[in-house]
């Protein structure tokens, strides 16, 4: 097994006063040649937004883009006709394929908007461009894995999909428990990401915030040291 750490205090780092972004892999004015995607996955932010504000509309093409929203509400408007509000539960997918302007703003004029977003490379490019949302049951996490993503070749679990065989999964673990990912697709990688609490991977300990990259495995076996919500991201590693 391949391990790559990942801790929370090396993540770039820009606040723009209405932005306040953390990157896991170099974006924007951050670049480290040592972070710059695992495997598919090119971009994992951590963004707070403040009230009022938010991205004026803006270019993407050719990354399957998803969005996971933690607190507040962020509005969404795009080139194809899509104008919606998602919220803490949902998530949002929107394949760029051959071009798609969208504007992201904080749905509230007071309250921040703090939300992840993922950009993954999809399997081929010029795609056409689309957008989905979906609310899930955030009591459905607890011990249990909650699928939020699958490929497009995979389509019967109630979950978004993307052009990729990647898979997007969350979980609330309780403290002193143990829990073990098995990869769904052979030579994928997954990238473990803490949202809150304490886990360890392979003698790491990772609190929120830390993540690890794995690969070359068939399964990765956690610890839980303190009551985690976690996030799976399983992606093709070529």
């Amino acid at each position: 097994m391949k391990t790559e750490l990942h801790p929370a205090n090396e993540r770039g780092h820009a606040n723009h006063g209405w932005l306040d972004s953390y990157h896991s892999f170099s974006f924007a004015t951050y670049f480290n040649p040592a972070r710059e995607k695992f495997g598919c996955l090119r971009v994992l932010n951590d963004d707070t937004v403040a009230g009022g504000t938010g991205f004026d509309l803006h270019p993407h093409n050719n990354m399957e883009i998803v969005s996971i929203i933690l607190v507040g509400a962020l509005e969404h408007r795009d080139s194809i006709g899509n104008i919606q509000v998602i919220t803490p539960g949902e998530v949002q997918v929107m394949t760029a394929g051959t071009g798609i302007y969208h504007a992201e703003y904080n749905h509230s004029e007071t309250e921040a908007v703090k939300f992840f977003q993922l950009w993954i490379f999809p399997r081929e490019k010029g795609l056409k461009p689309r957008y989905d949302q979906m609310l899930f049951s955030d009591g459905a996490k607890q011990d249990q894995l909650l699928t939020l993503v699958t490929p497009d070749t995979n389509q019967q679990e109630n979950a978004l999909w993307i052009h990729q065989d990647a898979y997007i999964s969350t979980i609330r673990l309780r403290n002193g428990s143990e829990f073990e990912y098995q990869v769904r697709i052979p030579g994928n990688g997954v990238f473990i990401f803490v949202i809150e609490g304490e886990i360890s991977v392979d003698e790491n300990a990772l609190s929120a915030r830390d993540a690890i990259g794995v690969s070359e495995t068939e399964s990765v076996q956690l610890k839980v040291t303190e009551i985690s919500k976690l996030l799976f991201i399983e992606v093709p590693m070529k």
